[in-house]
């Protein structure tokens, strides 16, 4: 039952991830990172079958291997932020407690994302 759970769950991740390669404010890497953990304790063959995808594999690899982010997606991560919060402040209008938890988070995700490792050159 655990591992239809896993499979399932991998499925539905690397649906959001496909969908957030063409979406631009959709992430694409975490979910298939979530994916391919999920993929790991359910199906050795679809977890191999995501590692070694010709457009995914690559910035998977890296992350498992050394928690590392390539320059350009740190780029497009920090752009993709900076554009959700622009996007929040231009539609929602929000109260100034809200908009500073908002922000705040947001640097913090941007925080993390620069401070990771860059993968080590091929």
């Amino acid at each position: 039952m655990r591992r239809a759970l896993y499979l399932a769950a991998g499925f539905a991740f690397t649906a959001l991830g496909v969908v957030g390669a063409f979406l631009p404010l959709l992430p694409t890497t975490v979910f298939l990172i979530v994916a391919a953990a999920c993929f790991a304790r359910s199906s050795p063959r679809l977890e191999a079958w995501l590692l070694h995808h010709p457009q995914f594999g690559p910035t998977l690899r890296a992350w498992r291997e050394n928690g590392a982010i390539p320059r350009t997606g740190k780029v497009m991560a920090c752009l993709g932020m900076t554009a959700g919060l622009a996007g929040f402040f231009a539609f929602a209008h929000p109260k100034p407690w809200l908009a500073a938890a908002v922000t705040a988070a947001m640097a913090a995700c941007a925080a993390f994302v620069v401070s990771r490792p860059a993968p080590p050159p091929a």
